[in-house]
């Protein structure tokens, strides 16, 4: 079987039962439905805080463990599909599926529903939220506290513009691996902005290059089309300008998407093309 070892939930010596036959290990077991519990955590590359951020959960997104040792969890994001470690004590049983989506670029949990009560948690935009008790205009998020419910949007009401979306990150700071305004990546920001207008979104670049398959040129560039160099994207925010989180800014900026091409192209990162999604 040919797969991306990022989305398979499979190692030689544990895999997901479902990939039973398809894959060769040594055992297979069943998946444990879990959920992001903590505001934001970290999918590592291995059981351990210095090991490389792969990606990151947002409250409320489902997580798939197959295996739970030493304090981590391993196992596989169900929003994107990435496979890594996340600290076990981020994760709690799922519960009723989530009803709620954070619309807002981000919004507080308090204690109760009073603006003046104590702060127990901070959601980002794309956060998830299951049914829960509606009191003073917020919602009860459960661990995340009471959220200000007209920063919340019903899952399936989707922005118009994903380009819009993208903006709204603008000066957030650039962090390898991050989905959140606390911090993301290039890849991060397309997806973010993707899921936000209702779109599929695989996680790195090359999956965004392979999934959005639809290809223009620089001469046709408009709102909305996708810049891809080797490791590295853009959102275009009309035929000139483009944004996107990057290491030279280290943030979200907007700038001329011919200067961004010279620029980086300099620096040794081919242009890849540029796409339609």
């Amino acid at each position: 079987m040919s797969a991306d070892a990022r989305n398979l939930l499979a190692r030689p010596d544990l895999a997901d039962e479902r990939l039973e036959g398809l894959i060769r290990a040594e055992q297979f077991a069943a998946a444990e439905a879990m959920r992001c519990a903590a505001p934001q955590a970290w999918i590592h590359k291995a059981p351990a805080l210095s090991s490389e951020r792969l990606d990151e959960l947002l409250y409320g997104e489902g997580f798939e463990v197959l295996e739970a040792r030493d304090g981590w969890a391993w196992g596989q994001a169900r929003r994107d599909g990435y496979v890594g470690f996340v600290r076990a004590d981020a994760l709690a049983p799922e519960g009723e599926a989530p009803l709620l989506r954070v619309q807002a670029l981000r919004t507080t949990g308090f204690k109760a529903p009073d603006l003046r009560s104590e702060v127990v948690a901070s959601l980002s935009m794309n956060s998830l939220i299951g049914p829960g008790e509606i009191r003073n205009g917020y919602v009860d998020a459960g661990e995340a506290g009471w959220v200000f419910a007209r920063h919340l949007a019903p899952v399936g009401a989707f922005e118009a513009d994903h380009a819009a979306v993208a903006e709204r990150y603008v000066g957030a700071p650039y962090i390898w691996g991050g989905r959140s305004s606390l911090g993301l990546d290039c890849s991060g920001l397309v997806q973010l902005a993707m899921q936000a207008a209702g779109r599929a979104c695989p996680r790195d670049t090359d999956q965004q290059l392979a999934a959005f398959a639809d290809p223009t040129d620089r001469q046709a560039l408009a709102r909305g089309d996708l810049v891809f160099w080797k490791g590295h994207v853009g959102i275009m925010l009309d035929h000139d300008r483009m944004i996107h989180a990057n290491g030279h800014h280290m943030a979200t900026a907007v700038e001329s998407v011919d200067e961004a091409l010279a620029r980086i192209e300099a620096a040794g990162w081919p242009q890849r093309g540029f796409r339609r999604p």
